[in-house]
């Protein structure tokens, strides 16, 4: 992998780049759409690279769950199981030890809602998720399909990627959960930068994968500003090919923005940096200016599922209300994806309404070329020298 730096402002971080990987080029910032097991929900390889999507991210653990990694080195690994010609990632499955932890056990995501209880229960060393038993060498789960325990350390989730074949993979990490307090971010912080060594010795002894696959190790640290320092700073000391910033984010985007910035802070200029799981429209040009070169999140194909589209006048409309069965516009009028130039508002949302799945398709695509056209233009101005 190589990482080239095109352009930088000078009003703030943001950068222009190019990222090279064995299955093609990347301009920087991107924005990563998520693809859980191996497809972007409701839409074709081919769909998803017509919305302008120039990488995908896929899950290490549910891809171990189904179909095996196995059965994908099989078929000669995810780019030929997938059709997907363009660069991939995969994560190390160290999110789903808060989503099927203490994320499952308090309803919680990575930012805590005003409205969620879980603020009041504080996670503090000695607690110990339901579901998931988190020890020195790993973690051991219960498989959400049949029950069965399994068990994911770094040399587990290593293998298991390099078994998949992305371009780019993660290195295995602990991510705690919003509400935890500073002993235990600490002592999560610490076993992630075990885990970090241990995924990094695991990849290199294969020497076969190691020259194909980059990897990017994960900083971790939570809202408090001396750990997220000096998680950076370990992490940025080992021969990791990018960086990941990942964990939780504080109650508020303010909160976010400064626990991003502590970390760039930290970070070389000369690799990438990765911010796992944060991108919403009101998001992207705050992460940019910060430093921030790629970002994944579900929330252009989660919310297209539920029937709402992301426009440019920076609303989101939820199309299933009856108001928009008389709507003879397009999703967006300033949009040149194919959904906008051929579909209505109010037949998407007659589709909504009865209940037919060909609207989640059209709502999915719509949104992300929404999303990849509102970073292209983003990285357009940088190439410019504007400010955005």
């Amino acid at each position: 992998m190589e990482f080239k730096i095109l352009k930088k402002l000078k009003t703030s971080r943001a950068r222009l780049g190019i990222l090279k990987t064995s299955a093609g080029e990347i301009e920087t910032p991107a924005f990563v759409p998520v693809a859980t097991q191996a497809v972007v929900k409701t839409l074709t390889s081919e769909e998803a690279e017509a919305a302008k999507c120039q990488i995908l991210i896929c899950n290490t653990f549910h891809l171990h769950l189904k179909p095996g990694e196995k059965i994908v080195k099989k078929s000669n690994g995810l780019h030929k199981f997938m059709n997907w010609q363009k660069p991939l990632m995969t994560d190390s499955g160290g999110f789903q030890v808060f989503s099927l932890g203490f994320g499952r056990d308090l309803g919680v995501g990575k930012i805590i809602k005003r409205d969620d209880n879980a603020d009041k229960k504080i996670i503090s060393v000695g607690h110990r998720p339901t579901s998931v038993k988190i020890t020195s060498q790993g973690v051991y789960f219960q498989s959400p399909i049949d029950g069965k325990k399994l068990f994911l350390g770094p040399k587990e989730s290593i293998k298991i990627q390099q078994d998949l074949g992305a371009d780019i993979i993660f290195a295995f990490d602990e991510c705690p959960p919003p509400n935890a307090d500073y002993g235990y971010n600490k002592l999560a912080m610490e076993r992630t930068h075990r885990w970090a060594i241990a995924s990094l010795k695991i990849k290199n002894q294969i020497s076969k994968i190691k020259n194909k696959q980059a990897i990017f190790g994960i900083v971790q640290g939570g809202k408090f500003k001396d750990l997220r320092s000096e998680s950076a700073k370990f992490i940025s000391s080992l021969p990791f090919d990018g960086f990941g910033i990942g964990g939780e984010f504080g109650d508020d985007k303010k909160k976010m923005m400064r626990i991003i910035n502590w970390t760039i802070k930290n970070l070389p200029e000369n690799k990438p940096r990765h911010l796992l799981g944060i991108g919403h429209p009101e998001d992207i040009p705050k992460i940019i200016k910060a430093g921030v070169d790629l970002f994944d999140c579900v929330a252009p194909t989660q919310y297209a599922r539920r029937g709402i589209a992301f426009t440019s006048d920076g609303k989101k409309i939820d199309l299933a209300k009856a108001e928009f069965l008389n709507d003879k516009n397009p999703i967006d009028k300033k949009c040149g994806c194919f959904v906008c130039q051929n579909y209505r508002r109010n037949y998407i949302s007659h589709l909504l309404r009865a209940k037919e799945i060909t609207p989640l398709k059209l709502l999915t695509f719509h949104n992300l070329y929404f999303f990849n056209s509102f970073v292209e233009n983003i990285r357009k101005k940088i190439r410019q020298g504007l400010t955005f």
